[in-house]
């Protein structure tokens, strides 16, 4: 299947037209399914998912990862992390999303962009945006949870943003230990520095993650980095 435009650029196209049409969303996004040849967005959505590099990802990740996915804003790096969650939960393990960012109709929305009827997954799906969301927060949530479960935490920079919280990088420690001993998959979504220049560097890397606070980066021994459908995977030697 060869689009026009990576999907995340479709639905921002959509939306787009959505505004300026005045239609609902959901119409605009099947206008741009029919342009790509497609009888709805539904159809274009999972024909998207069987080519999507969320597959391959997922099969490189282990129990006890911390994985970071970067990308500027608009880049598809939540997308990319709700693919995981579905690659998950199609093996049968658990996904947890907890935002500090969006609604759960917001995530919901987000399941279908992917070609994912949310209902399919309820089962093996939570969604969480308390206004607590900490590690102390997350390790509580999930010391119950199956080992193999796959959480996004989005996103990175928010963690520390209550000044009662612990600093970001004794934050991100508590859950790698945690993870590593419980055999959880836990998946961060990362702010870009607005000095990235994708001129100068076609995707973005772990130089270039926002950093309001100090954290020692090499606490992640997965990461993934997005620029305009590109793809930068790193595994940690």
């Amino acid at each position: 299947m060869k689009l026009s435009a990576p999907v995340y650029h479709l639905k921002r196209q959509a939306r787009l037209l959505s505004r300026q049409s005045k239609a609902p969303l959901h119409e605009a996004l099947d206008r741009i399914a029919a342009r790509e040849g497609f009888a709805s967005w539904s159809l274009l959505a999972s024909k998207a998912a069987e080519t999507a590099p969320a597959g391959g990802l997922f099969a490189r990740l282990a129990p006890g990862d911390l994985v970071l996915v970067g990308a500027r804003l608009g880049h598809g790096k939540t997308l990319m992390s709700l693919e995981l969650v579905v690659e998950a939960m199609k093996s049968g393990n658990r996904g947890v999303f907890f935002t500090l960012e969006y609604t759960q109709r917001d995530v919901l929305d987000r399941f279908r962009a992917i070609g994912v009827e949310p209902a399919r997954f309820n089962h093996l799906f939570d969604f969480d945006n308390s206004d607590a969301i900490s590690a102390d927060y997350i390790v509580k949530t999930l010391r119950a949870a199956p080992r193999g479960t796959l959480a996004v935490i989005d996103y990175l920079q928010l963690l520390d943003q209550k000044r009662e919280n612990p600093d970001l990088m004794a934050q991100v420690r508590t859950l790698k230990a945690f993870a590593r001993d419980r055999g959880l998959i836990l998946v961060f979504i990362s702010q870009i520095d607005r000095s990235y220049d994708p001129a100068k560097k076609p995707c973005p890397d772990i130089g270039d993650v926002r950093l309001p606070n100090p954290l020692d980066l090499s606490l992640f021994n997965k990461t993934c980095f997005l620029n305009e459908g590109e793809i930068r995977f790193q595994a940690a030697r």
